[in-house]
């Protein structure tokens, strides 16, 4: 017969398993009376907490004035862009009573890949995840019986996969008025640079550049567009590779990001191209990291303290709230227009 589990507790008493985890490690948001009959369901069902087959009662429990809740992370492409979002979140959480523990994951996690014991052995009440776009990464922590807010997932792991709340920055309105916006200037050789399989919110962006097209009648050239995997560290390269091999250069740029964008720039730079030393070239973000790029190009504003503040509001009412349904929300953006118009 198979151990029983946190699941098993929760199926019993017609709650979740959220609600189950937080009586068993003593923390708050459930009511005492919940707390007790857990507990003593938990006793009835043999339940094992940490392998001693002892009531969870038994077993160490957490104070619940540990009030930690921790952000997770992976894989910035920009320490800036993803910092002033941790920066304003610890603001929030701070003026609230709570603290926020930093944790770091690898990009990719093999099969055999084990999440920090800080996620799993009672310290955190909840998790913020940030920059993690590996499906296996994401199961493990949509695993976790934890309150989640995410920002962003991969394509096809929404919900209810994450088993928690997902935030998501709105790009295929922005990118399509910027798409539109080149098209009816006269550019009509398009490239769209960017991973669109690396996160839900690249998908969207690519379904823009798709639309605005769409919206005139045209289709766009696929030939010049690079829509696929880029290597951790081999952005550059590839993208230079890319555009070596095209017979002739695209009239225009629509970047996933910024990030993509600065390498667009450098490439013309670094071969004298133009010869006006302008390119039609856009990005996302709006992030001042990029010195080549930062406050000339046409990009997306995100408003990256106010992600922070959105998360923390959201983390602390899924603490409040466990058993509450999950939400999808867009945090819609503004496009900047910079240096489009034709002379």
């Amino acid at each position: 017969m198979s151990k029983p589990t946190m699941q098993d507790i929760a199926d019993a008493l017609s709650t979740s398993r959220i609600t189950v985890w937080k009586a068993l490690n003593n923390r708050p948001g459930v009511s005492e009376t919940l707390r007790q009959q857990i507990l003593q369901t938990a006793r009835e069902m043999g339940y094992a907490k940490g392998g001693t087959p002892a009531a969870a009662a038994a077993q160490p429990a957490v104070p619940a004035t540990a009030r930690t809740v921790a952000v997770v992370v992976s894989r910035p492409e920009s320490s800036l862009f993803w910092m002033q979002i941790v920066h304003r979140l610890a603001r929030e959480l701070t003026a609230q009573g709570w603290n926020l523990m930093y944790t770091y994951l690898p990009a990719y996690g093999d099969e055999d890949y084990s999440l920090p014991a800080a996620l799993t052995d009672g310290s955190v009440a909840g998790i913020i995840v940030l920059n993690i776009y590996c499906q296996p990464l994401l199961q493990l922590l949509a695993d976790l019986p934890l309150p989640k807010v995410f920002l962003d997932s991969v394509p096809g792991f929404g919900q209810p996969e994450l088993g928690g709340d997902l935030l998501l920055l709105e790009g295929r309105r922005s990118i399509r008025q910027i798409t539109g916006r080149l098209l009816d200037l006269g550019y009509q050789r398009l490239s769209f640079i960017g991973d669109v399989d690396y996160a839900q919110t690249n998908t969207d962006r690519y379904k823009g550049f798709l639309d605005a097209h769409r919206d005139r009648g045209l289709t766009p050239d696929d030939s010049l567009s690079l829509t696929g995997p880029l290597g951790l560290y081999t952005h550059y390269e590839e993208i230079c590779n890319f555009l070596d091999a095209l017979p002739s250069l695209p009239d225009a740029y629509v970047c996933a990001s910024d990030y993509i964008a600065h390498y667009i720039q450098r490439y013309y730079d670094e071969r004298g191209l133009p010869r006006d030393g302008k390119i039609p070239l856009t990005g996302f973000d709006n992030n001042a990291e990029y010195a080549n790029v930062a406050d000339r190009i046409t990009t997306v504003d995100v408003q990256t303290p106010t992600i922070g503040a959105r998360l923390a509001a959201r983390i602390l009412f899924r603490l409040a709230n466990p058993d509450a349904a999950s939400e999808v929300s867009y945090i819609y953006t503004r496009v900047i227009y910079r240096g489009l118009e034709k002379e």
